[in-house]
């Protein structure tokens, strides 16, 4: 049975901590063999590579995405694989970002997802007696499960039930016997005093005659009998265990049983289990990523030191196609993983705050959410964030600000990344792409507190930076008591063409230095953004983002498939034969008025999107043959629900607008109400906006633009 201790959200946090750790440490030596690592670096004590920040990996992006499987369903509905296959179909992009694509019968996950999409259900899509037992005994069975564990703590038959259903969509065998073992790992590690006793609760959920049970239980008689060297023990899976004993490009067995070697040899200890199973290297990110949950979980957070815990700053990147949900941060991530737990387990619905779409507590311990300092170049100052159970002005803790010396009338900052562009980061791993989670006409606030120090007068107004031109935008100018809480609010005006890459707070000291420089220390509490956004974008004004790899995106813009690119100031879309999506705006977006001229190039399908949930949930509304059409998205396939006459010609330009208020619907061209309809049939009531060209057409599109209803 499920148990949740009063700890729960904490062990979440630091299984996620854990997780997204071992990812990072492991990342830019996958696939190096033991013997290059060891030439390499010796003795693996720390992470191997600084990053600018980390860029989104398979092993998060399905553990961050495939949960929603639960959040998705009804009430005290229970989960299916073909369920599981859902949210496939609507977080991944069709043929790039989120896993490797490395071609049918190739990529385990390529080839599943390819099966789906032409109509294959789950669990046949993930199957042996389809892919053939190479391609089903890959290793992603197990890299995307800790998450189960996660759901469902304590509870190791519960968690290998749901990895069950998930690793079905896309393996099969020892590929689902994997996601199985490591799931029930995770749940057995919040009610387990050691890794031995989590490694035997685990086992009982796999078949005892396998042959991933078998390495699993070999692995634990050489630690019996050799318990010091885990070299030797290495040995002895490259001889028994090896690559070269398994078919594909990734078995899961190998890698297995070096997982289980890093949890044995480690002893509990989350630094040793990490350095250990990095240092034997095969697929480092996956199982190092493992481990670091596993352990992660059963230490806690006093058990992940700051070496680790630091450089990552709670920064969470994903890859998925909803832009917005690619920039996270790992304790609101174990937030939403312990509210969706216990909706699906105990039937609570997910907690709602109206019109709120972010909330920054800071109540678990080391939680930072991913805040930043800035502070002028040139001067001889310390910044730092930390959390801090001293003070709160809600709650226990709050995000404590200390600023080692001040220059009066100096700007120093804290603030949130609201959006994130190529230069943030080191390379593009799975390729991400982003939208803003922050827009003009939205308000921010939050709760500041100064202390009795060196510095008592300071003034402080919250900001944002607009990316387009590099200039920051002010909220009222406050000078803060000592020793009070003071709640600042600001609602952003609307700015016609900005990007929002930053919201926080600048702190201004105002006296003048004589002697020592003084000092300050500051608390920042209850940080919430919300209201409705006012976006107004040309395309002209836009730009073509080039990541390392020299791939090229539209900035602020996702898209599911289609070659989507800037020509002449204008966005340009098209596709062959299937729709070509793109999309911009927030998943929380509900009640607006979207509009946008579009200039139908080729073909005989042109339109815009809105309500747009992923790739399988979205409405749209298309200049067909002849009329206006309304349609809604289930998965693959697009439904008419609405149509009215319209002459349209190529080369023309047509405003068209939609409001969309509840489930209700009203969609005009050109300042025309053409259609008025009102969805009573599982209506979609929030989601981005965005682009489509079907049929093998092609469109260009001039600006958009996003307002609060005001009918």
């Amino acid at each position: 049975m499920v148990a949740y201790h009063a700890d729960y959200i904490e062990r979440v946090y630091a299984g996620w901590l854990g997780k997204v750790i071992g990812v990072r440490h492991g990342a830019n030596i996958e696939n190096w063999t033991y013997e290059r690592i060891e030439r390499a670096f010796g003795e693996i004590t720390d992470y191997l590579y600084d990053f600018k920040n980390f860029a989104a990996d398979d092993d998060i992006n399905g553990p961050l995405f495939f949960m929603n499987a639960l959040a998705d369903l009804p009430l005290h509905q229970k989960v299916t694989a073909e369920d599981m296959a859902k949210v496939w179909l609507n977080y991944i992009a069709d043929g790039h970002g989120f896993f490797w694509w490395g071609g049918y019968g190739i990529s385990t996950e390529h080839t599943a997802y390819l099966n789906l999409k032409h109509g294959m259900t789950a669990p046949q899509s993930g199957s042996q007696e389809q892919n053939s037992q190479a391609v089903a005994e890959q290793i992603g069975g197990q890299i995307f499960s800790d998450i189960w564990g996660f759901l469902a703590p304590g509870d190791t038959e519960a968690a290998a039930d749901l990895a069950e259903k998930m690793s079905s969509v896309s393996h099969d065998r020892n590929g689902i016997y994997g996601g199985r073992f490591v799931a029930a790992c995770c749940a057995a590690a919040f009610e387990s005093s050691s890794v031995k006793e989590v490694i035997q609760r685990a086992l009982t959920a796999i078949p005892e005659d396998s042959s991933y049970s078998e390495v699993v239980k070999g692995i634990i008689r050489f630690h019996n009998e050799q318990p010091q060297d885990w070299r030797a023990c290495f040995r002895y899976i490259q001889s028994h265990y090896g690559y070269d004993r398994y078919p594909g490009i990734c078995h899961i067995i190998p890698n297995t049983a070096v997982v289980v070697l890093g949890l044995l040899y480690g002893d509990g200890d989350f630094s040793n289990s990490i350095n250990i199973t990095n240092m034997c290297g095969w697929d480092t990110d996956c199982n190092v990523g493992n481990v670091g949950a596993i352990v992660g979980i059963l230490t806690g957070l006093t058990g992940i030191g700051e070496q680790w815990t630091a450089p990552i700053n709670d920064f969470v990147c994903a890859s998925s196609v909803v832009g917005s949900r690619n920039i996270q941060d790992i304790a609101s991530v174990a937030g939403q993983t312990a509210a969706i737990s216990k909706r699906y387990f105990l039937g609570q619905e997910l907690p709602d705050k109206p019109g709120v779409h972010a909330h920054f507590d800071f109540e678990l311990p080391g939680s930072t959410h991913a805040f930043r300092n800035h502070y002028p170049q040139g001067l001889p100052v310390t910044m730092v964030c930390k959390n801090t159970d001293r003070i709160a002005f809600s709650g226990k803790r709050s995000l404590q600000v200390t600023i080692s010396s001040l220059v009066g009338g100096e700007s120093y900052r804290t603030y949130l990344k609201t959006y994130y562009t190529p230069e943030d980061f080191n390379d593009s791993r799975y390729d991400p792409s982003f939208t803003p989670v922050f827009y003009p006409g939205q308000s921010v606030s939050m709760s500041v507190y100064i202390s009795q120090g060196d510095e008592e007068l300071v003034a402080v107004r919250l900001y944002a930076h607009n990316l387009q031109d590099g200039t920051r935008v002010y909220g009222e100018r406050t000078v803060l008591p000592v020793e009070k809480w003071t709640t600042l609010t600001w609602k952003v005006p609307r700015i016609p063409g900005a990007i929002l890459s930053e919201v926080g707070v600048e702190w201004i000291p105002l006296a003048e230095i004589f002697g020592q420089p003084k000092s300050l220390t500051a608390y920042i509490d209850d940080v919430q953004l919300w209201g409705e956004p006012e976006i107004d974008i040309s395309f002209a004004s836009e730009q073509l983002e080039v990541w390392p790899t020299l791939r090229q995106e539209v900035r602020q813009l996702t898209h599911l498939r289609g070659l989507w690119t800037l020509e002449n100031g204008l966005l340009t879309g098209s596709g062959a034969g299937e729709s070509a999506e793109a999309y911009t705006g927030a998943h929380y977006f509900r009640d607006y008025t979207y509009e946008a001229a579009i200039r139908p190039v080729i073909g005989l399908s042109h339109g815009i999107l809105f309500r747009v949930q992923g790739a399988a949930r979205s409405y749209a509304a298309v200049l067909k043959q002849g009329q206006l059409a309304l349609m809604k998205k289930e998965g693959t396939n697009w439904r008419p629900l609405q149509e009215a006459p319209f002459i349209w010609q190529h080369g023309a330009d047509y405003r068209i607008s939609v409001i969309a208020a509840g489930n209700r619907y009203s969609i005009s061209v050109d300042g025309e109400l053409l259609l008025d309809y009102t969805d009573h049939e599982n209506p979609y009531v929030s989601g981005q906006v965005g682009f489509i060209t079907m049929d093998s057409s092609r469109t260009a599109y001039v600006d958009y633009h996003i307002h609060p209803n005001r009918r």
